[in-house]
């Protein structure tokens, strides 16, 4: 469906500007990679309002319960950033988990906010709701042209199903809420399980461990030469405040850099970074993912946002973070 279509659909009637900063403005997923991130940067702008709540102080998949917080709360602005999220090797093993939770996730909050009055909603996806096979870079209008990567296709399925509950809810109530896609995210607040993480946390997690046994080789997964991109999570956070700022419309909007490298090439600067020593070498018995996943960020770049921190810059600092905090790392499966 292209955008003119779906604009032809659209009922909002919104001019989008920059939000009341004194507005109570609740961030679900508070405490993850990419909301701790929104919430700080929320606080460095004056919002004097936020709200979040911890997964043991509030289940959004138990519906009775978001209903009754959005009842007692009455949030006027809302970031989604709560998902369940992982690697190849989560995806692969619980899709289930990552389908189930996240629809249920998204479709508690998202009804809860239209019935409570939410003004502005940003929903936060990811790139792999894009085809395996999409022509690079990928645009927006990608979205539903083809087959999925079979790898995170239950995460994708249900993050596609949250785009499209934005784009009903714009037509059927004229709320102003919007959809942002981020490319691979990274950085301080990251899950560094063994098990759960993506790529870049789990490269940087291994490479550290490698450095610190004098280990000679390290291993990786796949042949090192799919192509990715990746975004520092500060990055992220202030691309959504610009777009809730500044962007009102049915499309989601790609959030990402505009370069990609080769995972051979990552892993080579996260080795330099914490100081290995030894080699590396690629186990290609394992999946690589798809071949290659760079966005096209024009659309963000006509909006008035581009990225700021450079990739190296941003893997000293998520190191540094990692090392200050291995005593307590967040560790999801």
């Amino acid at each position: 469906m292209t955008e003119t279509i779906k604009d032809a659909r659209d009922r909002v009637k919104f001019n989008a500007s920059a939000l009341d900063r004194d507005a109570r403005f609740y961030v679900a997923g508070h405490r993850g990679l990419v909301g701790s991130a929104i919430w700080r940067r929320l606080e460095s702008d004056g919002f004097s309002d936020l709200v979040g709540r911890t997964s043991a102080e509030l289940d959004l998949k138990d519906r009775d319960a978001v209903f009754a917080f959005f009842k007692e709360v009455q949030p006027r602005n809302v970031v989604l950033a709560a998902a369940k999220v992982g690697g190849i090797l989560a995806n692969s093993t619980y899709p289930v988990d990552f389908l189930s939770d996240n629809l249920r996730v998204q479709v508690n909050v998202l009804d809860a906010a239209l019935k409570y009055g939410v003004e502005r909603l940003l929903f936060l996806g990811s790139s792999c709701i894009y085809p395996r096979l999409a022509p690079q870079p990928i645009r927006e209008d990608s979205l539903l042209t083809g087959h999925l990567e079979p790898t995170n296709d239950a995460y994708a399925i249900a993050k596609i199903a949250g785009i499209l509950q934005i784009q009903a809810i714009r037509r059927q109530y004229g709320r102003p809420w919007i959809s942002a896609m981020p490319t691979n995210l990274y950085g301080p607040g990251d899950n560094f399980s063994p098990t759960g993480s993506h790529v870049l946390p789990a490269l940087i997690r291994r490479y550290e461990e490698a450095a610190k046994a004098g280990a000679k080789t390290v291993t990786n997964w796949g042949t090192g030469t799919p192509r990715r991109e990746f975004l520092h999570v500060d990055d992220m956070a202030e691309a959504c405040l610009h777009l809730l700022d500044h962007y009102d419309g049915p499309e989601q909007v790609n959030v990402g850099t505009g370069c990609d490298v080769t995972i051979s090439e990552i892993a080579d600067t996260i080795g330099r970074v914490v100081g290995f020593k030894g080699t590396t070498e690629w186990d290609a018995d394992h999946p690589d993912g798809t071949p290659q996943k760079l966005l096209d960020v024009s659309k963000l770049a006509h909006i008035g946002w581009t990225a700021r921190i450079g990739l190296e810059e941003g893997l000293r600092s998520t190191v540094q973070w990692y090392r200050d905090h291995a005593d307590n790392l967040r560790d999801v499966r």
